[in-house]
């Protein structure tokens, strides 16, 4: 038997029964084998007197297992003490109540714990489940908490933190309020100066060289010089301005000048082709653009500009990669970003007072696709960025000083909320301009000293496959952070190996909340690929069959619902019925409509919640949600041999983020001729028009689409079979 069937064989076997061989099958060296058996004798000997898996791991996770020890040991470890463990989700991390008291929340629960919660309060672990449950029964003085925490500042206070008003579904949030998100991310934090850094930078290639920061002076003066020369554009206050750019100084910059100047930002991802750039560009109503000429990846010029000019977008104001490079093919009605800035009275370039505005005045229009062909536009408002900044305090426990980095673009929500829930934490957000499948972006995170890092699930897969973060000392990590996927339990058990395990805090929401609705905590354990908690603040239902809510906290699986008593999220649609989509056919819950979120959802017994997809025919792609509508009207016209398709997401076996499967009925079912694997080559080259991020994993030829009564596809019924074992032909 070869090293790796040996380990996998030993994969399951229980702690006490690995031996030094199976140790050195998993690639351990002789004597470091016997040290570490050694280790594994003592820990259970330590610890496994009282039959507490939990506490073998955790002292396996201190003692023994290294970044340096082979990642078939950590799993051989991991699964054999868990092994006969009564629950599917064992706790890869338990909350040390020492280090618990210096989170935010707990610094906060030992301080006020009892005014709180009253002789309830016992310590920030055992009473976190009530101060959550406190959270949304006392918004009043949940909110006023979480606002003085981060010192948020309004130029006019809200008359009160939520009042009942028929025009909210959950209520108005902060009314009479009148504030400017930008401006309370430019201003010092307590504690915090305006000399401490806001942003910490390095480009691709140079990752031998120092780092680059910006501290929050020098930032706000970049702001203000943006956004007076936004308002010699003499466009009208409150018209929409886009951006399409990667995450970089500049897109910052630009993102806080839009907002302090009373603009609104429409986000659009870097990945799109034109005419996903064209249709948000209209649906929106932009009256300009900012961009580049185009992105530096791996030494090769990936173009920009060219497709906004293809997409016909309005005057763009266009900034070179490499400084004074002049730009080719420059529109006559367009400007450089010399040109722009050159429109300042530089005497007055450094400041800028900001346009304060009421609490739902937009500030930003995203993009999240339905299920429909157009992408549904959602504008944040300024109360937003408080929901996204308060789920960083609470659940990535993002603390002032900190240093956090979530490779992500403006143009996806989490591009925004790392802008807020960095700046408005009084933390440094860490940009890196470059590859993230290479050695220099684990290098950055070493050198950036970075304390929190966000990912989705399928980074965390090619980092394992490729092992480039070998080498690199993360240990400054406090916890980790994974949105807009599902992730694989291996492959988050590797990457918390990286770090002496430190947790992953699952995070899941959506554009249309500015944040999540299900998370984890550091107050509570953390079990891999699960959600611990419901966000503070947030209510959530899993409804039956028949639609109706499951009595709380009982064990279920169905589609999720929310209660509308949610700060920061969408009260209303750019181009689509706010509540047909979201409230129209739901049940009721103390007197109130419940919120449409549309994915499928399971609380387990012990607490914990796993996400099981979506419920409706979207699915989700790279963290990208998109129509099976979108892809399907691609595909029908790619071969005249294709009388229908079905475009269906499909989770590996294992577990990870979804891949793309395309079920083909062909015309002809009698003489079916056609090459599968060229028809998945030109699916492929469709798609890029779409998004060249999509990528068609496999093509099952079917005799049919099963339906309903009424003809409409059920893609679940599709998506559980290839799940399970496809018995199609397939390629």
């Amino acid at each position: 038997m070869g090293h790796a069937a040996a380990a996998a064989a030993a994969a399951h076997v229980p702690l006490g029964a690995i031996t030094v061989d199976d140790l050195l099958a998993a690639g351990v060296a002789g004597g470091a084998a016997a040290e570490l058996h050694e280790a594994v004798r003592r820990a259970v000997g330590a610890r496994g007197g009282d039959g507490d898996a939990a506490a073998v791991w955790g002292e396996l996770c201190r003692a023994a297992l290294r970044p340096g020890v082979p990642f078939a040991v950590h799993r051989m470890l991991y699964y054999g003490c868990f092994a006969g463990f009564p629950s599917a989700t064992p706790p890869a991390w338990t909350p040390d109540p020492e280090e618990a008291v210096l989170t935010n929340v707990g610094r906060v629960l030992e301080a006020r714990g009892r005014e709180f919660l009253g002789d309830k309060y016992k310590d920030p672990i055992a009473s976190f489940t009530d101060f959550h449950k406190f959270s949304i029964e006392n918004p009043e003085a949940y909110w006023k908490m979480v606002f003085e925490e981060m010192g948020i500042t309004f130029s006019v206070e809200p008359s009160c933190i939520l009042r009942e008003n028929d025009a909210y579904p959950g209520g108005e949030w902060l009314p009479g309020a009148v504030l400017n998100a930008a401006a309370n991310c430019l201003t010092a934090k307590p504690g915090r100066s305006s000399d401490d850094v806001a942003i910490v930078w390095r480009d691709e290639g140079k990752d031998s060289e120092p780092l680059n920061f910006v501290t929050l002076e020098e930032l706000r003066k970049k702001v203000c010089l943006v956004a007076n020369a936004l308002d010699a554009l003499n466009l009208a206050k409150g018209s929409a301005i886009a951006i399409d750019m990667p995450m970089n100084v500049n897109a910052v910059v630009i993102y806080l000048a839009i907002v302090l100047a009373g603009y609104v930002v429409v986000s659009i991802a870097d990945s799109f082709a034109a005419p996903a750039i064209s249709m948000r560009l209209k649906i929106s109503e932009a009256k300009a653009i900012f961009t580049q000429d185009y992105i530096l990846r791996d030494d090769k010029e990936l173009p920009l500009y060219s497709r906004v000019v293809e997409a016909k977008a309005p005057m763009t104001i266009v900034i070179p990669v490499r400084g004074s490079t002049p730009i080719k093919g420059m529109r006559a009605d367009d400007l450089s970003w010399e040109d722009f800035l050159a429109k300042v009275n530089h005497a007055k370039a450094d400041n800028y007072t900001a346009v304060e505005q009421p609490a739902y005045a937009f500030t930003n229009i995203l993009f999240s696709s339905g299920t429909t062909g157009e992408p549904k536009a959602i504008p944040w408002t300024h109360l937003t960025p408080l929901k996204s900044a308060a789920d960083g305090w609470c659940h990535m426990d993002i603390r002032r000083g900190d240093v956090v980095a979530w490779p992500t673009n403006l143009g996806w929500m989490m591009g925004p909320w790392l802008v807020y829930a960095s700046l408005l934490n009084g933390a440094s957000m860490a940009l890196y301009n470059g590859s993230l499948n290479s050695s220099g972006f684990a290098k950055f995170v070493q050198d950036a000293k970075v304390t929190m890092l966000g990912l989705v699930p399928s980074i965390a897969r090619s980092w394992k496959s490729t092992d480039c973060t070998a080498g690199f000392d993360w240990s400054t990590i406090r916890c980790f952070s994974s949105s807009g996927e599902a992730s694989s339990v291996d492959d988050y058990l590797w990457l918390m190996g990286r770090v002496c395990y430190k947790p992953v805090i699952e995070y899941c929401g959506g554009t249309e909340i500015g944040g999540g609705f299900v998370a984890g905590s550091l107050l509570q354990p953390q079990a891999l690929s699960a959600f611990s908690t419901p966000a503070m603040g947030c209510n959530l239902f899993i409804l039956d069959n028949n639609g109706n809510p499951l009595p709380q906290d009982s064990v279920g699986t169905g589609e999720l619902a929310l209660d509308p008593t949610f700060l920061g999220a969408s009260t209303t649609l750019l181009n689509a019925d706010h509540h047909e989509v979201y409230f129209s056919g739901m049940p009721e819950w103390n007197g109130k409509v419940l919120r449409r979120h549309g994915d499928e959802f399971e609380r387990t017994p012990d607490g914990y919640y796993r996400a099981h997809g979506r419920a409706d025919d979207t699915m989700n792609l790279g963290g990208i949600k998109v129509s099976s509508i979108e892809i399907e009207r691609i595909c029908n016209r790619v071969n005249d041999a294709i009388l229908e398709t079905a475009a269906i997401g499909v989770p590996p076996l294992g577990g990870g983020p979804e891949q793309l499967t395309i079920a083909v009925v062909f015309k002809d079912q009698s003489s079916q001729t056609e090459d599968l694997n060229q028809l998945k080559l030109a699916f492929n080259t469709a798609l890029k028009k779409l998004n060249p991020l999509f990528k068609v994993s496999s093509v099952v030829a079917v005799p049919s689409l099963p339906r309903t009564a009424s003809n409409k596809v059920m893609r679940r019924v599709l998506r559980k079979e290839f799940t399970q074992q496809p018995k199609h032909s397939k390629i």
